[in-house]
């Protein structure tokens, strides 16, 4: 039995009358006899009561014709998501982003637009640092993560730009640098850091670290958080300072103070970080999206 026989099955069974049944679907009428009655022996029952000038379907053929009907339909449903997969249009997608790079309007408005262009497409959101979102993308746990550099290994992964921003000091209100527009990386020698944690080389406080070590010192951390909005709360609260992207200006803007660095060379890069092969549709449609924002601008 095939997909042929229901389909001959239920032009019978809708015609009441072979002959029609067999001009509809563009055979002759005793090859299509023929195969209904193959099929009849197959289940076993009789489908059709044949009588002179006249046929109706048995009770197992009305109970047949139901499930033939609902046979096909899924088949024809499975093809539609089978080709709508194949275009990224329905499926799943697994996205990371670092707290600092949600307050990106590159980050936010590819999210928003994927969505609308694609919305039978189940998005599941992960924030996370830098370190861990890397590692969950090359165990496969995330189909693409919007990082910031340095992101370790590059060997199995893509890494395509979005924006790159300047790094700036953040103090809290009535600290002795407050009044200050601009600060030299080397006057905090003395100053105690709040940053999360460093990781296998990656993300925002990999390249704090290694920027104060290139200028002769370590910085003091006396508390490490996990993200970066709880590090600029602690130094509202008197805790430290820290060194951020100058995106975070809009958190806590009335309890601490931003100020621009001179001459450190330290910009926070922001991109998309994604396996390297051929992608899934859906993971290349978002892929696609973001590099089509970039061009753009």
């Amino acid at each position: 039995m095939d997909l042929r026989h229901l389909r001959y099955f239920i032009a019978v069974a809708e015609e009441l009358h072979f002959t029609r049944a067999a001009q509809r679907i563009g055979i002759a009428q005793p090859p299509l006899t023929a195969q209904i009655k193959a099929l009849e022996q197959e289940l076993g029952v009789q489908l059709f009561d044949r009588q002179p000038g006249r046929v109706t379907l048995t009770r197992p053929g009305q109970v047949y014709l139901e499930e033939a009907r609902a046979i096909l339909e899924h088949v024809q449903r499975a093809a539609i998501k089978c080709q709508v997969s194949a275009q990224g249009v329905i499926g799943r997608l697994s996205v990371g982003f670092t707290e600092s790079a949600s307050y990106r309007s590159e980050v936010t408005d590819a999210l928003q637009r994927y969505r609308g262009l694609y919305p039978r497409v189940e998005i599941t959101l992960e924030e996370n640092r830098t370190g861990v979102l890397m590692e969950s993308l090359r165990q496969g746990n995330l189909d693409a993560a919007f990082v910031r550099l340095p992101i370790g290994d590059e060997s199995d992964i893509h890494f395509s730009l979005i924006a790159t921003e300047p790094m700036v000091v953040v103090v809290p209100k009535g600290h002795p640098l407050d009044s200050r527009r601009s600060l030299r990386l080397e006057e905090l020698r003395e100053e105690p850091f709040i940053l999360y944690p460093r990781a296998s080389g990656t993300g925002l406080p990999e390249m704090v670290k290694s920027a104060c070590e290139a200028r002769g010192f370590t910085p003091q951390v006396v508390q490490h958080t996990p993200q970066v909005s709880s590090t600029i709360n602690l130094v509202a609260s008197g805790l430290g300072i820290s060194i951020v992207p100058s995106c975070m200006r809009r958190s806590r803007s009335d309890d601490v103070r931003y100020i621009a660095l001179r001459g450190a060379d330290m910009v926070a890069s922001l991109g998309l970080a994604y396996r390297k092969g051929e992608l899934p549709p859906v993971v290349r449609n978002l892929v696609d999206l973001v590099l089509g924002g970039i061009r753009a601008r």
